[in-house]
């Protein structure tokens, strides 16, 4: 049997890991320390220092806290790790085969509907069935489809490294969890010497019932699963390709023949807008959040179809994340990410009560420390994931070419002319005016210019760009 120095847990949100944790730490000689690298907490919510370590000093030596917990016997110490937890520590676990890899999966399905509730409802876990609270929640497809892509990208990036390097992972699903006997059969895969015959008593299972009585639209979900081979989903992690293409994003025409691959933000929209009405089917009626199976047919139906992508100045693209996504207070998806900016970052954001106490040198200095975050965050140096939105643009694109490469790059100023000569009609496109009260005009220096360069630079050398003055 191999001797392990630790151990870590391969999960995601509502995959049955507070469970598997609560039954590990049953064992008198293992000890799981919860979420330790999530972006926001260490280890637990409530969790102010573990082992000396506290969130300003993790995020300076990760793989320091990493080894002070592998360092500390008689226990056999390990901690849960997500696709949203610092990739620096993934890459250093997933090298090192003296870490015992345990995968826990759940169908993908399972836990959207899981998570969906548990935000509704905001508990997160059950000690009791006297205080459970219940929800029935609306199934959305593209909400579902860019969860799933995430996950499989992160579970076939860590098949991959262990099949690369000769290393075995204990795996197992969320049905197995009250089983006793793969939980001891885990305990002896990490080294343990005990057995433990009963689950945790302390954490009940959440939302036992079916499906159709936990989702509104069950019918219209049964649906918009036909096209994603619903009998193989819990399988898909495992096999899919390292890198995600984001091919739900594309956007194809249904008559005119063209299929544009965007990247996140305002420019991508007024262009989906516009393919709308060059087809007179509104954005609506487009072809949107297809799988590459569908994309494939619409590309067999359409012979002669043009695909194109558009790229904006570095500067101007980052402006724009920054003013629509960081700064407004009403945009879940990136709540962590303003958290942590906030708190680890030192980035000043406006107060709920609106602008009054934001002026232009406010928007000067948070943005030039939001860049400064991007060039620690692209480099692989900070503890947040790189978010597609901010991403560079040859990354997306290299990304978009494992299934697609777009025959044609345009560039923003290019599209009021090139757009409607792509496209062999007269429907004219006008570039979207900046909608934030500050333009990057009355901020703009020449040190953003240096940070967002050194930030952007593979942007910069790969298309050619310049000083955005």
């Amino acid at each position: 049997m191999t001797t392990f120095k630790g151990f870590v847990i391969f999960a995601e949100m509502r995959t049955g890991s507070n469970f598997l944790e609560a039954a590990l730490n049953e064992f008198p000689d293992i000890c799981s320390h919860g979420e330790v690298f999530n972006p926001s907490f260490l280890g637990h919510p409530k969790t102010e220092t573990l082992y000396d370590y506290d969130l300003a000093r993790r995020e300076d030596d990760p793989l320091g806290l990493m080894q002070a917990i592998f360092d500390n016997p008689p226990a056999m110490a390990g901690f849960r790790l997500f696709h949203d937890h610092d990739p620096r520590v993934t890459e250093a676990v997933l090298g090192d085969p003296t870490i015992a890899k345990v995968i826990l999966t759940r169908n993908p399905l399972d836990s959207y509907v899981s998570r969906k509730i548990a935000a509704e409802t905001g508990q997160w876990m059950l000690r009791d069935m006297r205080h459970q609270r219940s929800a029935e929640i609306t199934f959305k497809l593209g909400e579902f489809q860019d969860l799933l892509a995430r996950l499989l990208a992160f579970q076939s990036k860590v098949t991959r490294a262990l099949q690369v390097t000769g290393q075995v992972a204990y795996r197992i699903s969320y049905d197995e969890l009250f089983d006793m006997s793969v939980i001891n059969g885990l305990a002896r895969f990490l080294g343990s010497a005990h057995q433990v015959d009963t689950p945790p008593a302390k954490i009940k299972k959440q939302n036992p019932e079916a499906l159709s009585k936990k989702v509104i639209n069950y019918d219209q979900m049964v649906a918009d699963l036909q096209g994603l081979d619903p009998f193989g989903l819990s399988d898909i992690p495992l096999f899919e390709p390292s890198r995600h293409a984001a091919v739900p994003s594309f956007v194809a025409a249904p008559k005119t023949g063209l299929l544009f691959q965007p990247m996140r933000g305002t420019l991508s929209e007024a262009v989906i807008d516009w393919m709308g009405a060059l087809d007179g089917v509104g954005r609506d009626g487009l072809y949107r959040r297809m799988s590459q199976n569908q994309l494939r047919q619409w590309m067999r139906a359409h012979v002669g179809y043009r695909s194109f992508a558009v790229i904006q100045h570095p500067l101007e693209r980052a402006y724009d994340v920054f003013t629509r996504y960081i700064l407004p207070q009403d945009r879940p998806h990136f709540a962590t990410a303003r958290r942590v900016l906030s708190k680890t970052y030192g980035l000043v954001l406006p107060s709920q009560s609106g602008a009054q106490d934001w002026s232009l040198e406010a928007q000067r200095a948070g943005f030039l420390q939001f860049l400064k975050f991007l060039r620690g965050n692209l480099a692989g140096q900070t503890s947040l994931p790189v978010d597609p939105g901010w991403a560079s643009q040859t990354a997306i694109l290299q990304g978009m070419a494992q299934v697609k490469l777009p025959d044609l790059l345009l560039r923003a100023e290019e599209l009021p002319n090139a757009l409607p000569a792509l496209a062999g009609q007269e429907q004219a496109f006008v570039l979207p005016n900046p909608c934030d009260p500050i333009s990057l005009s009355e901020i703009y220096t020449t040190e953003i210019e240096d940070v967002c360069a050194e930030a952007y630079r593979r942007d910069y050398v790969s298309f050619g760009f310049g000083s955005w003055a």
